[in-house]
Protein backbone atom coordinates (compact mmCIF):
# COMPACT_ATOMS: atom_id res chain seq x y z
CA UNK A 1 0.00 0.00 0.00
CA UNK A 2 1.29 3.59 -0.83
CA UNK A 3 -0.05 6.72 0.71
CA UNK A 4 0.24 9.51 -1.02
CA UNK A 5 2.67 12.30 0.93
CA UNK A 6 3.22 14.82 1.94
CA UNK A 7 -0.82 14.30 2.53
CA UNK A 8 -2.91 16.96 0.41
CA UNK A 9 -5.15 19.20 2.46
CA UNK A 10 -8.88 18.14 2.42
CA UNK A 11 -8.02 14.63 0.94
CA UNK A 12 -5.30 12.09 0.97
CA UNK A 13 -4.87 9.06 -2.22
CA UNK A 14 -3.72 6.05 -1.28
CA UNK A 15 -2.43 3.11 -4.30
CA UNK A 16 -3.06 -0.77 -3.58
CA UNK A 17 -1.37 -3.36 -5.18
CA UNK A 18 -3.61 -6.42 -5.88
CA UNK A 19 -3.21 -8.61 -2.95
CA UNK A 20 -3.63 -5.65 -0.50
CA UNK A 21 -6.98 -4.08 0.98
CA UNK A 22 -7.64 -2.07 3.68
CA UNK A 23 -10.60 -1.01 6.24
CA UNK A 24 -11.90 2.10 5.98
CA UNK A 25 -14.54 2.78 8.84
CA UNK A 26 -15.84 5.84 7.97
CA UNK A 27 -17.31 5.01 3.93
CA UNK A 28 -18.61 8.14 2.97
CA UNK A 29 -15.18 9.80 3.11
CA UNK A 30 -14.79 7.57 0.12
CA UNK A 31 -14.59 10.17 -2.76
CA UNK A 32 -13.74 8.36 -5.56
CA UNK A 33 -12.02 4.83 -6.19
CA UNK A 34 -10.48 3.86 -9.87
CA UNK A 35 -10.51 -0.38 -10.24
CA UNK A 36 -12.91 -2.66 -10.33
CA UNK A 37 -16.38 -2.54 -9.11
CA UNK A 38 -15.90 -5.13 -6.73
CA UNK A 39 -13.20 -4.60 -5.06
CA UNK A 40 -15.22 -3.01 -2.92
CA UNK A 41 -17.62 -4.46 0.05
CA UNK A 42 -19.26 -2.94 2.64
CA UNK A 43 -20.51 -5.02 5.60
CA UNK A 44 -22.43 -4.31 8.59
CA UNK A 45 -19.69 -4.18 11.85
CA UNK A 46 -20.54 -5.88 14.67
CA UNK A 47 -22.12 -4.00 18.31
CA UNK A 48 -18.73 -3.47 19.50
CA UNK A 49 -17.83 -1.90 16.24
CA UNK A 50 -20.80 -0.02 16.13
CA UNK A 51 -20.88 1.33 19.50
CA UNK A 52 -16.96 2.15 19.29
CA UNK A 53 -17.60 4.28 15.79
CA UNK A 54 -21.20 5.76 16.46
CA UNK A 55 -21.47 4.05 12.85
CA UNK A 56 -23.05 0.73 11.43
CA UNK A 57 -21.10 0.17 8.29
CA UNK A 58 -17.49 -0.55 6.92
CA UNK A 59 -15.70 -0.79 3.88
CA UNK A 60 -12.94 -3.27 2.89
CA UNK A 61 -11.06 -1.67 -0.32
CA UNK A 62 -9.16 -4.01 -1.96
CA UNK A 63 -6.76 -3.74 -5.18
CA UNK A 64 -5.42 -3.27 -7.57
CA UNK A 65 -7.12 0.08 -7.10
CA UNK A 66 -6.85 3.73 -6.18
CA UNK A 67 -8.57 5.56 -3.87
CA UNK A 68 -9.01 9.31 -2.38
CA UNK A 69 -10.27 9.87 1.25
CA UNK A 70 -11.83 13.00 2.06
CA UNK A 71 -10.55 14.66 5.45
CA UNK A 72 -12.61 16.93 7.79
CA UNK A 73 -11.07 20.91 7.78
CA UNK A 74 -8.22 21.30 9.53
CA UNK A 75 -7.48 17.67 9.71
CA UNK A 76 -5.15 15.53 8.56
CA UNK A 77 -3.74 11.80 7.80
CA UNK A 78 -1.04 9.79 9.20
CA UNK A 79 0.07 6.29 8.80
CA UNK A 80 1.55 4.30 11.72
CA UNK A 81 3.59 1.29 11.44
CA UNK A 82 2.01 -1.61 13.92
CA UNK A 83 4.51 -3.87 14.75
CA UNK A 84 3.53 -7.37 16.25
CA UNK A 85 4.50 -6.89 19.37
CA UNK A 86 2.47 -3.16 19.77
CA UNK A 87 1.11 -1.78 22.94
CA UNK A 88 -0.06 1.03 21.88
CA UNK A 89 -3.65 1.84 23.22
CA UNK A 90 -5.63 4.26 20.78
CA UNK A 91 -8.80 6.09 21.04
CA UNK A 92 -11.05 3.98 18.02
CA UNK A 93 -12.49 7.87 16.90
CA UNK A 94 -8.94 9.02 15.21
CA UNK A 95 -8.59 5.66 13.41
CA UNK A 96 -9.88 6.04 9.76
CA UNK A 97 -8.51 2.68 8.31
CA UNK A 98 -6.21 -0.11 8.87
CA UNK A 99 -4.55 -2.33 6.25
CA UNK A 100 -6.40 -5.67 5.93
CA UNK A 101 -5.05 -8.25 8.93
CA UNK A 102 -3.91 -6.17 11.30
CA UNK A 103 -5.25 -7.55 14.32
CA UNK A 104 -7.63 -5.68 16.33
CA UNK A 105 -8.84 -5.84 19.99
CA UNK A 106 -10.31 -4.09 23.05
CA UNK A 107 -8.74 -3.33 26.15
CA UNK A 108 -10.76 -2.34 28.93
CA UNK A 109 -8.87 0.07 30.87
CA UNK A 110 -8.81 -0.08 34.65
CA UNK A 111 -11.48 1.55 36.50
CA UNK A 112 -9.22 4.43 37.70
CA UNK A 113 -7.67 5.28 34.43
CA UNK A 114 -11.48 4.83 32.32
CA UNK A 115 -12.27 7.54 34.90
CA UNK A 116 -9.09 9.81 34.60
CA UNK A 117 -9.48 9.59 30.49
CA UNK A 118 -13.10 9.10 29.93
CA UNK A 119 -12.99 6.24 28.00
CA UNK A 120 -14.04 3.09 28.92
CA UNK A 121 -12.13 1.13 26.47
CA UNK A 122 -9.31 1.62 23.64
CA UNK A 123 -7.92 -0.32 20.77
CA UNK A 124 -4.73 -2.38 20.54
CA UNK A 125 -3.71 -3.29 16.88
CA UNK A 126 -1.16 -5.98 16.34
CA UNK A 127 1.03 -5.99 13.29
CA UNK A 128 2.51 -6.04 11.15
CA UNK A 129 0.25 -3.61 9.40
CA UNK A 130 -0.17 0.07 9.01
CA UNK A 131 -2.95 2.22 10.73
CA UNK A 132 -4.41 5.23 9.23
CA UNK A 133 -5.03 8.05 11.95
CA UNK A 134 -6.80 11.39 11.61
CA UNK A 135 -6.24 13.72 13.78
CA UNK A 136 -6.29 18.16 13.75
CA UNK A 137 -3.34 19.27 12.90
CA UNK A 138 -0.19 16.81 12.49
CA UNK A 139 0.32 13.85 14.86
CA UNK A 140 3.95 13.89 16.97
CA UNK A 141 5.51 10.86 18.39
CA UNK A 142 6.93 11.64 22.11
CA UNK A 143 9.33 8.77 24.32
CA UNK A 144 8.41 8.72 27.36
CA UNK A 145 10.66 7.78 30.50
CA UNK A 146 10.12 6.31 33.98
CA UNK A 147 11.21 8.93 36.01
CA UNK A 148 10.84 12.24 34.59
CA UNK A 149 6.85 12.93 34.03
CA UNK A 150 5.49 13.86 30.40
CA UNK A 151 2.80 16.30 31.02
CA UNK A 152 -0.13 16.14 28.17
CA UNK A 153 -3.23 18.28 26.91
CA UNK A 154 -6.12 15.87 27.49
CA UNK A 155 -7.39 16.83 24.29
CA UNK A 156 -4.16 15.91 22.17
CA UNK A 157 -3.66 12.21 23.40
CA UNK A 158 -4.28 9.96 20.47
CA UNK A 159 -2.70 7.13 21.62
CA UNK A 160 -0.18 5.62 24.70
CA UNK A 161 1.41 2.41 25.93
CA UNK A 162 -1.03 0.00 27.89
CA UNK A 163 1.68 -0.12 30.61
CA UNK A 164 1.96 3.55 30.93
CA UNK A 165 1.11 5.50 34.54
CA UNK A 166 -1.83 7.78 33.76
CA UNK A 167 -2.73 10.28 36.13
CA UNK A 168 -4.68 13.50 36.51
CA UNK A 169 -2.37 16.46 36.63
CA UNK A 170 -1.66 20.04 35.93
CA UNK A 171 1.68 21.54 36.50
CA UNK A 172 3.61 24.95 36.90
CA UNK A 173 2.81 27.51 39.30
CA UNK A 174 -0.74 28.85 40.49
CA UNK A 175 -1.21 30.90 37.60
CA UNK A 176 -0.08 28.55 35.27
CA UNK A 177 -2.51 25.48 36.86
CA UNK A 178 -5.18 28.02 36.34
CA UNK A 179 -5.11 29.05 32.86
CA UNK A 180 -4.46 25.61 31.45
CA UNK A 181 -6.24 22.98 30.25
CA UNK A 182 -6.35 19.41 32.02
CA UNK A 183 -3.71 17.59 31.48
CA UNK A 184 -2.42 14.01 31.72
CA UNK A 185 0.49 13.16 33.37
CA UNK A 186 2.48 9.72 31.94
CA UNK A 187 5.17 8.03 33.00
CA UNK A 188 6.52 4.58 31.75
CA UNK A 189 8.41 2.84 28.43
CA UNK A 190 7.30 3.40 24.88
CA UNK A 191 5.76 6.52 22.23
CA UNK A 192 3.00 8.77 23.09
CA UNK A 193 1.25 10.17 20.04
CA UNK A 194 -0.61 13.32 19.91
CA UNK A 195 -2.10 15.58 17.65
CA UNK A 196 -1.19 19.09 17.13
CA UNK A 197 -3.95 21.32 16.32
CA UNK A 198 -4.22 24.15 18.54
CA UNK A 199 -7.23 24.74 20.68
CA UNK A 200 -6.43 28.06 22.01
CA UNK A 201 -9.10 30.15 21.19
CA UNK A 202 -6.97 33.25 22.40
CA UNK A 203 -4.30 32.29 20.27
CA UNK A 204 -6.76 32.44 16.88
CA UNK A 205 -8.12 35.93 17.97
CA UNK A 206 -4.18 37.67 18.40
CA UNK A 207 -4.03 36.18 14.58
CA UNK A 208 -7.36 38.31 14.08
CA UNK A 209 -5.89 41.15 15.41
CA UNK A 210 -8.09 41.14 18.59
CA UNK A 211 -7.85 44.65 20.39
CA UNK A 212 -4.79 44.44 23.32
CA UNK A 213 -6.48 46.07 25.40
CA UNK A 214 -9.88 43.82 24.83
CA UNK A 215 -7.30 40.69 25.48
CA UNK A 216 -5.68 42.24 28.72
CA UNK A 217 -9.37 42.99 30.08
CA UNK A 218 -10.52 39.48 29.51
CA UNK A 219 -7.26 37.63 31.43
CA UNK A 220 -7.04 40.36 34.27
CA UNK A 221 -10.67 41.04 35.38
CA UNK A 222 -12.78 37.99 37.67
CA UNK A 223 -14.85 36.34 35.02
CA UNK A 224 -13.25 38.55 32.35
CA UNK A 225 -13.54 35.60 29.55
CA UNK A 226 -16.95 35.04 30.32
CA UNK A 227 -18.45 38.73 30.22
CA UNK A 228 -15.88 39.78 27.46
CA UNK A 229 -16.16 38.26 23.89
Amino acid sequence: MKVAEPTPVGHVQISLDTDEAIQVYHPRAILAFQGKPTNREDRIMNMAGIYRKKRFVASRMSGAGELILGLPEGCSLATVNIAPDSDLLFDFRHVLFHTDGLDMRTRIQTIRNAWITRKLTRMRFSGPGLLGVITTGSLVSLPLDPEKPLFVDAGALVAYPEQAAVKLSVYGNSLASQHMNVQFELTGHGPVLLQTGSRDVQLQQELSNESWLRRALRELLPFGGVYIK
